[in-house]
Protein backbone atom coordinates (compact mmCIF):
# COMPACT_ATOMS: atom_id res chain seq x y z
CA UNK A 1 0.00 0.00 0.00
CA UNK A 2 2.85 2.06 0.29
CA UNK A 3 2.65 5.15 -2.19
CA UNK A 4 -0.84 4.64 -3.01
CA UNK A 5 -2.88 7.69 -4.02
CA UNK A 6 -5.79 8.05 -2.07
CA UNK A 7 -8.22 6.96 -4.92
CA UNK A 8 -6.75 3.66 -4.87
CA UNK A 9 -7.02 3.34 -1.04
CA UNK A 10 -10.43 4.08 -0.90
CA UNK A 11 -10.77 0.64 -3.64
CA UNK A 12 -8.91 -1.59 -1.18
CA UNK A 13 -11.06 0.05 1.73
CA UNK A 14 -14.22 -0.74 -0.21
CA UNK A 15 -12.78 -4.32 -0.41
CA UNK A 16 -11.82 -4.86 2.81
CA UNK A 17 -15.61 -3.16 3.38
CA UNK A 18 -17.23 -6.59 2.01
CA UNK A 19 -15.75 -8.48 3.77
CA UNK A 20 -16.14 -6.38 7.08
CA UNK A 21 -20.05 -8.20 7.28
CA UNK A 22 -20.87 -11.51 8.67
CA UNK A 23 -23.55 -12.33 5.91
CA UNK A 24 -21.26 -11.60 3.33
CA UNK A 25 -18.24 -14.14 5.02
CA UNK A 26 -21.13 -16.72 5.45
CA UNK A 27 -22.19 -16.27 1.38
CA UNK A 28 -18.17 -16.39 0.95
CA UNK A 29 -17.91 -20.12 2.66
CA UNK A 30 -20.71 -21.83 1.17
CA UNK A 31 -19.62 -20.58 -2.00
CA UNK A 32 -16.35 -21.88 -1.40
CA UNK A 33 -18.04 -25.59 -2.35
CA UNK A 34 -19.49 -24.56 -5.75
CA UNK A 35 -21.70 -22.20 -7.02
CA UNK A 36 -25.43 -21.87 -5.99
CA UNK A 37 -28.33 -19.95 -7.02
CA UNK A 38 -29.78 -16.87 -4.51
CA UNK A 39 -32.82 -19.40 -3.25
CA UNK A 40 -29.80 -22.01 -2.09
CA UNK A 41 -27.96 -19.13 -1.10
CA UNK A 42 -30.70 -17.99 1.24
CA UNK A 43 -32.06 -21.39 2.44
CA UNK A 44 -28.56 -22.84 3.47
CA UNK A 45 -27.84 -18.98 4.91
CA UNK A 46 -31.02 -19.07 7.01
CA UNK A 47 -31.84 -15.15 5.39
CA UNK A 48 -34.58 -14.07 3.09
CA UNK A 49 -34.39 -14.12 -1.26
CA UNK A 50 -33.73 -10.28 -1.19
CA UNK A 51 -31.38 -10.00 1.84
CA UNK A 52 -28.51 -12.23 0.26
CA UNK A 53 -29.13 -11.09 -3.15
CA UNK A 54 -28.11 -7.42 -1.78
CA UNK A 55 -24.86 -8.98 -0.19
CA UNK A 56 -24.45 -10.50 -3.85
CA UNK A 57 -24.32 -7.15 -5.53
CA UNK A 58 -21.89 -6.00 -3.42
CA UNK A 59 -19.61 -8.43 -3.67
CA UNK A 60 -19.72 -8.93 -7.68
CA UNK A 61 -19.21 -4.91 -7.81
CA UNK A 62 -15.92 -5.58 -5.51
CA UNK A 63 -15.56 -8.72 -7.88
CA UNK A 64 -15.25 -11.31 -5.31
CA UNK A 65 -18.11 -13.33 -7.19
CA UNK A 66 -19.14 -13.73 -10.40
CA UNK A 67 -23.01 -14.63 -11.70
CA UNK A 68 -24.09 -16.47 -14.75
CA UNK A 69 -28.04 -16.58 -15.54
CA UNK A 70 -29.29 -19.53 -16.57
CA UNK A 71 -33.00 -19.64 -17.57
CA UNK A 72 -34.89 -17.76 -14.93
CA UNK A 73 -32.24 -18.68 -11.75
CA UNK A 74 -28.78 -16.60 -11.47
CA UNK A 75 -25.82 -18.82 -9.97
CA UNK A 76 -23.09 -17.09 -8.06
CA UNK A 77 -19.50 -18.42 -8.11
CA UNK A 78 -16.55 -17.24 -6.54
CA UNK A 79 -14.27 -14.99 -8.70
CA UNK A 80 -11.25 -14.36 -6.66
CA UNK A 81 -9.77 -17.72 -5.04
CA UNK A 82 -6.86 -14.66 -3.01
CA UNK A 83 -9.77 -13.26 -0.65
CA UNK A 84 -9.80 -17.40 0.87
CA UNK A 85 -6.53 -16.87 1.38
CA UNK A 86 -6.98 -13.56 2.93
CA UNK A 87 -9.76 -14.67 5.42
CA UNK A 88 -7.57 -18.09 6.54
CA UNK A 89 -4.62 -15.97 7.33
CA UNK A 90 -6.45 -13.41 9.37
CA UNK A 91 -8.63 -16.49 10.68
CA UNK A 92 -5.31 -17.97 11.65
CA UNK A 93 -3.86 -14.98 13.46
CA UNK A 94 -7.29 -14.06 15.54
CA UNK A 95 -6.73 -17.78 16.58
CA UNK A 96 -2.66 -16.82 17.53
CA UNK A 97 -3.80 -13.87 19.43
CA UNK A 98 -6.93 -16.23 21.43
CA UNK A 99 -4.57 -19.03 22.13
CA UNK A 100 -1.96 -16.10 23.20
CA UNK A 101 -4.32 -15.00 25.29
CA UNK A 102 -6.41 -17.95 26.87
CA UNK A 103 -2.47 -18.84 27.57
CA UNK A 104 -2.12 -15.11 30.10
CA UNK A 105 -5.23 -15.92 31.74
CA UNK A 106 -4.27 -19.22 32.49
CA UNK A 107 -1.12 -17.71 34.54
CA UNK A 108 -3.58 -15.78 36.87
CA UNK A 109 -5.48 -18.43 37.14
CA UNK A 110 -2.69 -20.84 38.25
CA UNK A 111 -1.56 -18.03 40.32
CA UNK A 112 -5.05 -17.66 42.16
CA UNK A 113 -6.23 -20.86 42.76
CA UNK A 114 -2.30 -21.61 44.67
CA UNK A 115 -2.90 -18.70 47.33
Amino acid sequence: MKDMPPQALEAVAGYFQVLAEPTRLRILNILRDGERNVGDLAQMCGYTAANVSRHLSLMTKQGLVAREGRGTSVYYRFADESVYALCDLVCDNIARQLKRSAASRALFTVATDSE
